[in-house]
C-alpha cells in the first residue's frame, strides 16, 4: 500500500509548476475542441430541426448568380461544369470568367453557353496589370451578375449533391441580417501520404473556421464554397484594398466584412463541394505558402486568436516531454492521464464533426499529424512571391 502522504510531500516545486502549467494548457485545449470543433455537430442538430434547404419555391425563390473563375481549366470545365447546371434550384445563372486562359477554355465555355442560356461568359482583359487577376475576375463576375446573391466556387470543384445551391441559400434564412454564408470545401481522397496530410489540414482548418463563425467569431471562408450578397460586396469596396495581394479573395474579404450578426454557416453533405487536391509536395507547398502569405493582414484580434491554439498545443506536448524527463513516476502518471483525456476529447470531437460533413474521421496517425502540421505551417510562414492565383 502506497504512503500517499509521503508521495504528496515528495513532489518538488518544479513538479508542481510543470503539472500546473500542463493543467492550464490542457483546459484550454479541451475547451477549444469542445467549443469550436464540436460546434459543427451542434449546428447540424439545429439544422435538423429547422431544415438545411431553402424553404421557399417558385416565384418566391431568390435568384442566385454562381460565379466560377477559370484559368486554363478546359479539362475541369468539361468534367465538372455540368454538375453545376444540374442543380435542383429553380432560379440561377452560371457566370464563368475566363482569366486569360491559353488552352481551350474559351471554346468549352462558348459551347456550354450555346447549349444553356443560364451560362453567361466574361473574361479578364489580356495583359491586365493587377496583383491578383482572380480578384479582378471575381469582380467582373459580380458586376455581370443579375441577382443579389453570389455563390462562389472554383472550376475544379463539384458539389456533392444536386441540392448544393439550395443548401447554401438556406443560410440566408438564418436571420434577416445575414449577408455572408460559409460552406465547407473538401478535397478528393487519394492513397498517398501527401493526401492524408491535405485531408487532415483541410478538416481541422475547415472545422475551426466554421466552428468559430457558429460561436460568433467569423474570421475566414474558402472561395471553393462561399456566398454573399452582391450589395455587400460592392458596399464594402469589393477587392479595392486587396488587389495588390496575391491571395485573399476569400479569407481576407470575409475577415474584413464578416460579423457575428451578418454571417451564417451551413453544414451537412448537401452544402459540401469537392475539389482536386495537389499531387506533389512542391505544388502543395506553393498553395500553402500563398494562403499563409495573407495571414499578417487579418484583423489583429484574429491573429491573436489563431496563435493561441497552436501555441497551447506546442506547450502541451513540450510539458509532457519535460515531465517525462525530470519528474517522478506519479507526476508522469498524472500527466499521462491528462494526455489521454485530451487525446480522447480531440478524437471524439473531430470524428463526430467530420461525420456530420460526410468526411472521413481521424485515424491512428492523429498524434503525428497534430504535431506535424503546426511545424510545417511555421516553416512556411515566410512566403515566396508567386505568379499563380
Amino acid at each position: 500500500m502506497y504512503d500517499w502522504f509521503t508521495i504528496w510531500s515528495s513532489i518538488r516545486i518544479l513538479d508542481w509548476c510543470l503539472l500546473g502549467a500542463l493543467g492550464v494548457v490542457f483546459i484550454y485545449q479541451c475547451y477549444f475542441y469542445i467549443r469550436y470543433i464540436g460546434a459543427v455537430r451542434r449546428q447540424a442538430k439545429r439544422q435538423q430541426v429547422t431544415g438545411c434547404r431553402l424553404q421557399v419555391t417558385g416565384d418566391e425563390t431568390p435568384g442566385v448568380s454562381v460565379i466560377v473563375c477559370a484559368r486554363n481549366e478546359a479539362h475541369n470545365l468539361e468534367t465538372y461544369l455540368q454538375a453545376l447546371l444540374t442543380q435542383d434550384y429553380p432560379t440561377f445563372e452560371l457566370i464563368v470568367v475566363d482569366d486569360e486562359s491559353e488552352d481551350d477554355t474559351k471554346l468549352v465555355l462558348e459551347r456550354y453557353a450555346q447549349q444553356d442560356k443560364r451560362v453567361k461568359l466574361s473574361f479578364v482583359p489580356i495583359g491586365a496589370r493587377v496583383g491578383s487577376s482572380k480578384k479582378l475576375a471575381l469582380t467582373l463576375g459580380a458586376k455581370a451578375a443579375q441577382y443579389d446573391y453570389l455563390l462562389l466556387t472554383d472550376a475544379d470543384c463539384v458539389p456533392k449533391t444536386t441540392h448544393w445551391i439550395s443548401a447554401m441559400m438556406s443560410g440566408f434564412q438564418q436571420g434577416e441580417h445575414i449577408e455572408i454564408v460559409l460552406g465547407y470545401g473538401a478535397y478528393f481522397y487519394e492513397k498517398s501520404a501527401l493526401n492524408r496530410l491535405i485531408q487532415y489540414d483541410t478538416l481541422f482548418n475547415g472545422l475551426h473556421f466554421l466552428g468559430a463563425a457558429i460561436t460568433g467569431c467569423p474570421y475566414m471562408g474558402v472561395g471553393r464554397n462561399l456566398a454573399y450578397r452582391k450589395s455587400t460586396f460592392f458596399d464594402h469596396g469589393g477587392f479595392t484594398h486587396l488587389m495588390d495581394k496575391i491571395a485573399g479573395d476569400d479569407d481576407l474579404f470575409v475577415n474584413q466584412v464578416a460579423t457575428p450578426r451578418n454571417t451564417a454557416v451551413v453544414v451537412g453533405e448537401d452544402s459540401i463541394t469537392w475539389s482536386i487536391p495537389k499531387h506533389s509536395w512542391h505544388t502543395w507547398k506553393q498553395q500553402k505558402q500563398r494562403h499563409l502569405s495573407v495571414s499578417p493582414f487579418y484583423k489583429k484580434t484574429t491573429q491573436y486568436r489563431l496563435c493561441i491554439e497552436p501555441m497551447s498545443r506546442a506547450c502541451f506536448y513540450g510539458l509532457i516531454i519535460a515531465i517525462a524527463i525530470v519528474c517522478p513516476w506519479f507526476v508522469i502518471a498524472a500527466a499521462g492521464l491528462l494526455f489521454l483525456i485530451r487525446l480522447l476529447t480531440q478524437y471524439i470531437t473531430l470524428h463526430l464533426s467530420a461525420k456530420v460533413m460526410d468526411q472521413r474521421g481521424v485515424g491512428a496517425d492523429l498524434i503525428l499529424l497534430d504535431i506535424l502540421l503546426p511545424v510545417i505551417t511555421l516553416a512556411l510562414m515566410t512566403p515566396k512571391k508567386s505568379k499563380h492565383w
